[in-house]
């Protein structure tokens, strides 16, 4: 193992001593810091000693501090407060100075231990915030005011019993924690070293007016400061029937410099209105003109970018959906303002992902309207393209002798087939009304008994009237079960196809086969989705379903065992109901 060695041979004890300050946790800095300010204030020195302790406790500060990151660099023009600082602490030799530090200080650890989880961590703080009170009120506040009426066991206590709470913070358990100033709750520091402030200067008042010694003064002043305290804590949630100072303070910082709800709601109804995300985000924006707060700025998304308002010098960008957004103002922004910025960048990127995924799901049903269209046809030209191969079958086997019940088979069956082509055809442009034509049960059943006569295809049906079907249903479902309840022939030659319709009491068109039964897993999916199947099973009988669902009817697979075979297309009740009613 070798020492770290520059390249001009010289140690880097720099480096070394940064990480080994890096790793002391920071409780052990505040005890440092808390015993470098005790030896600069309370001993007697020399001033020149003094100014040491303190430029010793301001170095321990910085180390301690949780404001910036240790690990972060620090620009120019923020390190200059700093150096103002520790000269106006180190150079400046008066009481007011040093009360106003301790001030700033309370006020920091005080935050600093609101975000403590530990109780070690959290018990150091509050015995840094103990010292840090009791050096101000029973020593630097008292030689502020010149008053040297304390008592001597008061001034030995200070000197000597105050010193034992840093050094009690040093022995205390303690880990370093990352991000603390992440978590620094600003406010209540900024809180608490107001307060502090306030009973300083209430003591000098009362002291200046009232000219009573620092004891009584003191007293007095906490006494008022806890009355006004225990009126401000009644009136910020009073429980009298008023909201109260916490509900109005809230209000405020959510509603300044913008009517939020009334803004909101406008966006509400433009995103009803209008149906293009960037169309919509445009006008949302434009209509932003009312914020004299707000000059301009621009946006920018996936598929359009634009700008609004007019430029300026201060800007403040945010980002959420895929919807950047960049607002520009004259002055810099305030944190509530700031939040507004934030919580309408939000409100906006959710209402633009939100027509981003609306305007998706347009396109992916049109995209379905297309394939289920296509898929329908498809199955309809093969189903008449399975009838053209019959006949040219029946003309190929014919004799000579077969002539004439040829040439009647042709001229029943040819008219039929172009009939059901120009129809297959006139769905691609009105398919709505081609799925609502209907057509009388009775010359519906004569026409299928002619279609299907030359396939040995037994048919039943009940006493048949004029019941209206929907001709593009039953003609669709039943080419389908007919074809493949046929194409168990090419593998089973003996297997027997049927076909039974019923009016009464709901419409019922039932087709069975004595052929093998269909694979469980086929059957259980085959209304579901499209199934991959020998016999091309699943999807043509998919879209029939889908069909069916549509028009008031259901298609099921009842019975599905060896020899035999058993689909239904029948009429829900809603479907009767329909029926009676027209």
């Amino acid at each position: 193992m070798t020492d770290p060695i520059e390249k001009s041979g010289r140690p880097n004890w720099l480096g070394s001593l940064a990480t080994l300050l890096s790793g002391v946790a920071p409780g052990r800095w505040l005890g440092l810091m808390l015993l470098a300010l005790h030896a600069a204030v309370v001993l007697d020195a020399e001033a020149a000693v003094m100014r040491a302790f303190l430029l010793a406790h301001y170095g321990l500060f910085l180390l301690w501090q949780p404001l910036v990151r240790s690990e972060a660099r620090i620009e120019p023009r923020l390190a200059l407060p700093v150096f103002a600082m520790a000269a106006l602490l180190v150079l400046l030799d008066s009481s007011w100075v040093m009360a106003l530090w301790l001030a700033i200080l309370a006020g920091l650890v005080g935050a600093a231990a609101t975000s403590q989880n530990e109780r070690g961590q959290r018990l150091a703080y509050l015995l840094a915030l103990t010292y840090l009170l009791g050096l101000l009120l029973a020593w630097v506040l008292p030689h502020s005011l010149s008053d040297s009426s304390l008592p001597d066991f008061l001034q030995a206590g200070v000197r000597y019993g105050l010193p034992l709470l840093p050094l009690l913070i040093l022995f205390l358990p303690t880990t370093r924690q990352q991000g603390a100033s992440s978590t620094l709750d600003f406010i209540y520091g900024l809180m608490l070293s107001l307060l502090i402030m306030v009973m300083a200067l209430g003591v000098f008042a009362v002291v200046a007016v009232s000219k009573v010694s620092y004891a009584w003064a003191l007293v007095q002043t906490l006494l008022g400061m806890a009355g006004l305290l225990l009126v401000l804590s009644w009136l910020w949630n009073p429980r009298a029937g008023f909201a109260g100072l916490g509900q109005v303070t809230s209000r405020y910082l959510l509603s300044v410099g913008l009517p939020f709800e009334g803004w909101a709601q406008r966006l509400a109804t433009l995103a009803e209105r209008e149906r293009d995300p960037e169309s919509f985000v445009r006008d949302a924006l434009a209509d932003l003109h009312e914020l004299t707060w707000i000059r301009g700025g621009r946006w920018q998304a996936a598929r359009g970018e634009g700008q609004f308002g007019e430029p300026a010098a201060h800007s403040l960008s945010h980002a959420f959906h895929g919807l950047s957004l960049t607002w520009q103002s004259t002055r810099p922004l305030t944190p509530a303002l700031a939040l507004h910025v934030r919580l309408l960048s939000q409100l906006l990127g959710y209402f633009y992902a939100a027509k981003v995924r609306e305007q998706t799901l347009r396109e992916q049903a049109y995209s379905q309207a297309i394939h289920d269209t296509g898929a329908r046809l498809t199955h309809d030209v093969k189903n008449i393209l399975q009838s053209l191969k019959t006949l040219l079958a029946a003309a190929d086997t014919s004799t000579p002798e077969d002539s004439e019940r040829l040439m009647a088979l042709m001229k029943r069956q040819l008219p039929q087939l172009a009939a059901r082509l120009s129809q297959t055809v006139d769905k691609l442009k009105q398919p709505a009304e081609m799925d609502v034509a209907h057509v009388p049960a009775q010359v519906w059943w004569a026409t299928l008994q002619t279609r299907y006569e030359h396939d040995s295809v037994q048919f039943f049906a009940d006493t048949l009237d004029d019941t209206p079907l929907p001709q593009d249903l039953f003609d669709s479902v039943v080419d389908n079960l007919l074809t493949n309840a046929l194409r168990k022939r090419q593998s089973e030659p003996n297997v027997a196809v049927e076909v039974r319709l019923t009016l009464h009491p709901l419409a019922c068109l039932k087709v069975t086969d004595s052929g093998a039964a269909a694979p469980e897993h086929v059957a259980r999916n085959l209304f579901m989705s499209p199934v991959a199947s020998d016999f091309g099973l699943g999807v043509g009988l998919y879209q029939a379903a889908r069909q069916a669902a549509r028009s008031g009817y259901r298609l099921e697979l009842p019975e599905n065992q060896p020899g035999r075979v058993t689909f239904r297309l029948q009429a829900t009740d809603s479907r009767r109901q329909d029926t009676r009613g027209s």
